[in-house]
This record gives structure tokens, C-alpha cells and sequence, in this order.
């Protein structure tokens, strides 16, 4: 299995602690979620800590990851049904949705969640679902006291400058909540993105991007990169 983040406590803690030490300058009064990437640390881990130390001190007892399925086709929400990592066994709480056994793109959200000391997580992968269903799942979430976590990474192996005009695109779509520029964003995270959009509509919140970068400003290689961003809502 392709190593997402050290399998070594240490490593992972002290990773950890750099990511989450790097604190934005934006100001947000209340923060009710996020939207990070789910590359592997060594590529977006840096954006995601950014973003997720908006989080840092707020003795947060439930969070609920929302990420996209990448390894299996299905309808609807499937969630974890266990999860361990260097940190420790992941509290998932009782739940009568169906079952899946591995998705990168919420696993990889939750050290940082451990780390912050969250109590209990709800990781869901979502598969296709239309604008009624976002809009159901979206009410039903929102009934929760829970921190929101929004998984997505945006464009996929376009060169470094089409990427950074593609992303672009999406950035400004998931920040002014353009619910019809969706069909034109290249966010592997869209289904996600569709329950987020229903619940900012029903709330108020509005997504403030924290930072963008992609995989070139990394490792150098501007042929085929992959975009990451992180907002807080």
C-alpha cells in the first residue's frame, strides 16, 4: 500500500508539528470547517496543516470528514469501518451506513484530527450523488455538532501553468459558491463539494481560501502537476 504519510510515530508527530505550526494571517471569527487536500504529506501536507490549524485550541469533540471515493463505484455515502494510524486507533462512532475498507482521501485527514486532540470521527466517502441527494445529506449533517471536513484536491496532470488557470477557475467557483460552474471545475473532490455548497447555502458560511499551491511549486516538475487548496468556512 503506497505509504500516504511515516508510519513512524515520531516522524508522523514531528511532520505533524511543522505542518500545523504554519498559521495563516487571515482573520475568521468562527470556523465550522474546512476544505483540504489529500495528497500524500510530502506534497500537500503543508497547505492542509496551514489549513487545519484554524482548528488549533477549539476542543473539538466530533469532526466528520466528507472525501471522495477513489477505489470503488457506488451511489450515496459509505464510511470507514476501522481505521488505526501511529497516533492510535480512530474512534469511529456507531453508524448504519454502508461500509468501506480503505480511501486515501479521508484517511489521510486524520492524524491531523488526532493530533488536534478530536475526541470522535465520522470519515465518509461520498459517491455519486446528485443535487437532492447533497441537499438531503447536507440537512442531515448539519443536524450534527460536529467540525465539517471537506476532502479535494484540484486539477490532475495538466502543465504547470494550464493547471494554475484551471485552478483558478475552481478557486473562485468554491469561494463565491457559483453552484453553476460546477460542471467546468477539475476537483476530484466534486461530489463532496456538492454537499458543502448545499450546506453554506442553508447556513450563510462562505469558504475563505487559506492557500494554493501545486505539486511543481514542490518538486520542481512543471509538466504534470496536481493542484492543492485549502479554505476554511
Amino acid at each position: 500500500m503506497k505509504e500516504w504519510f511515516p508510519s513512524e510515530k515520531d516522524k508522523l508527530e514531528n511532520m505533524l508539528n511543522q505542518f500545523l505550526s504554519k498559521e495563516s494571517i487571515l482573520n475568521v471569527k468562527e470556523v465550522h470547517g474546512i476544505i483540504v487536500p489529500h495528497a500524500g504529506y510530502s506534497y500537500s501536507g503543508e497547505i492542509a496543516g496551514k489549513t487545519f490549524a484554524f482548528l488549533k485550541n477549539k476542543k473539538i469533540k466530533r469532526a466528520i470528514i466528507f472525501g471522495p471515493s477513489h477505489y470503488q463505484t457506488f451511489n450515496g455515502i459509505s464510511v470507514l469501518e476501522k481505521f488505526e494510524t501511529p497516533l492510535g486507533k480512530v474512534n469511529i462512532p456507531k453508524n448504519s451506513f454502508n461500509k468501506i475498507p480503505h480511501e486515501h482521501s479521508i484517511e489521510n485527514q486524520i492524524p491531523f484530527l488526532q493530533k488536534l486532540g478530536v475526541e470522535e470521527i465520522l470519515p465518509i466517502a461520498v459517491g455519486q450523488i446528485n443535487m437532492k441527494m447533497a441537499e438531503d445529506l447536507a440537512k442531515q449533517f448539519l443536524e450534527e455538532d460536529a467540525v465539517f471536513i471537506f476532502s479535494t484536491d484540484l486539477s490532475h496532470a495538466l502543465e504547470y501553468s494550464e493547471a494554475i488557470k484551471k485552478d483558478r477557475i475552481t478557486i473562485e467557483t468554491i469561494a463565491n459558491l457559483k453552484e453553476y460552474e460546477l460542471p467546468n471545475i477539475d476537483a476530484c473532490g466534486l461530489y463532496p463539494l456538492l454537499i458543502l455548497f448545499k450546506m453554506c447555502q442553508m447556513t450563510g458560511w462562505r469558504p475563505k481560501l487559506v492557500e494554493y499551491k501545486n505539486s511543481g511549486d514542490i518538486t520542481g516538475d512543471t509538466i504534470f502537476v496536481v493542484g492543492y487548496a485549502g479554505f476554511v468556512f
